[in-house]
């Protein structure tokens, strides 16, 4: 990872930050930190499920790992690998594709863990929280080893567990009850 060696007072300051790169950094204790590419599976995986929502939500709605959210603690910002937003936030976003806090939260967030103990530590923990003091009413953690999905949905500010899925479980998830989605077919991308 590289480490850019600007020091950011703000969130606000690091918006108006431009080095003119399309790669994507997370803000840390001030600083840019280069975020490495994604694995080739877990693009196809955010890719299908991506199709997915576009075809039920609309495609305007939908966003891959472009999207960048502002999160309290460090880092200041993620980049789920798939958020659904509300409608409102299309015009919102047009200019800059990034959630503020003083914005209505997206509907789900989805992250495919990344190979390692660290992103899973991440994605299980360090991300939950966050996304959880964002008050988003959904988060799904899709699990290429362990080819499982789990769903959390927000009640009474705490994410509780909606349901650990795999095999030919079809997901359940409470915001997008419309969703016919087996599990086997997220992780069988082939086919």
């Amino acid at each position: 990872m590289v480490q850019l060696t600007h020091k950011f007072q703000s969130f606000d300051e690091y918006l108006l930050y431009n080095n003119n790169s399309e790669k994507f950094y997370e803000l840390f204790n001030g600083e840019l930190i280069e975020m490495p590419p994604e694995s080739g599976f877990n693009v196809e995986i955010a890719t299908f499920l991506l199709i997915q929502f576009a075809l039920l939500v609309g495609h305007r709605r939908v966003r891959g790992q472009g999207l960048e959210l502002e999160v309290r603690g460090e880092p200041k910002n993620r980049y789920p690998d798939l958020t659904i937003i509300r409608e409102e936030h299309v015009q919102q976003l047009s200019k800059r594709n990034t959630i503020r806090l003083s914005m209505s939260p997206p509907l789900l967030v989805v992250e495919v863990v990344s190979p390692g103990e660290l992103q899973r530590e991440r994605d299980y923990i360090a991300k939950r929280i966050q996304y959880q003091d964002c008050a988003i009413p959904e988060y799904w953690i899709v699990d290429p080893e362990s080819q499982s999905i789990l769903v959390l949905e927000i009640k009474e500010n705490t994410y509780t567990e909606v349901g650990s899925f795999s095999g030919d479980d079809l997901v359940l998830s409470p915001g997008f009850k419309d969703i016919n989605l087996k599990v086997s077919g997220v992780f069988d991308i082939e086919k």
